[in-house]
């Protein structure tokens, strides 16, 4: 990934941090995109002094304009992308029947609209430089939600549909889509649901950025469309 250019949404903390150090440990240039700015710049700086440039995008990517935004702020900065990925998440513990609507919303933003507004921007971008590989991040709740993950798992069953539809519509662009659905990752989103979970079931998150990694590789170009289960 030497000489590439990298942009990750949800980049200010846990996986998002954990992939902008590893593209940028093999020499790509990164942008991180957010709504915390301190927590950018600070992923930001660890980048630089791995030598790598890396440049911090305030967005929200739930909204259209700010997924817009970010492509067009990325190709600005370095004139071109190559890896987008798909990261930005937000996660309810709630059985269905006691979710709260408003929460429920925002969480269906994020997870399905976001990296739907992301990938109908960067595809053009990607189209001009010949190919680019999208990564978008679901979750093993996709397949076997954990009692009170049934709404989350559905809209991480959405990003995997969507990955495969847009392999699918990329192929003939030289564009590869993946998705990698993690088991318990050890960041703050998961304590934050479930403060006791073993910690020797969890994955550290390098774990998910150095598989992230491998899908670059066009080694790899011919699973795209696939979801890449990762668990302990």
């Amino acid at each position: 990934m030497s000489n590439s250019v990298v942009a990750i949404t949800g980049g200010g903390s846990g996986i998002g941090r954990a992939m902008a150090l590893e593209f940028a440990r093999h020499g790509a240039d990164v942008v991180v995109a957010g709504r915390n700015l301190d927590k950018l710049q600070a992923v930001a700086n660890e980048v630089r002094s791995l030598g790598a440039n890396c440049e911090p995008v305030v967005a929200d990517v739930s909204k259209a304009g700010d997924a817009e935004d970010l492509i067009t702020k990325t190709v600005i900065a370095f004139g071109r992308i190559d890896v987008l990925v798909n990261n930005a998440g937000n996660a309810i513990l709630s059985d269905v029947a006691s979710i709260d609507l408003k929460s429920f919303d925002t969480m269906l933003a994020v997870n399905a609209a976001g990296p739907t507004y992301t990938a109908k921007y960067v595809i053009g971008a990607m189209k001009k430089n010949g190919g680019g590989t999208i990564i978008n991040i679901s979750s093993m709740a996709a397949a076997d939600p954990f009692p009170g993950l049934g709404a989350y798992g559905a809209t991480k069953a959405y990003v995997n549909l969507l990955t495969k539809a847009l392999a699918s519509e990329c192929k003939p662009h030289g564009i590869r889509v993946f998705a990698i659905g993690p088991g318990a990752v050890e960041t703050e989103m998961l304590r934050g649901s479930f403060p006791d979970f073993p910690a020797d079931q969890t994955l550290p998150a390098k774990a998910i950025a150095e598989l992230a990694h491998l899908l670059t590789n066009p080694a790899c170009q011919y699973s795209s469309g696939q979801t890449i289960y990762i668990s302990k």
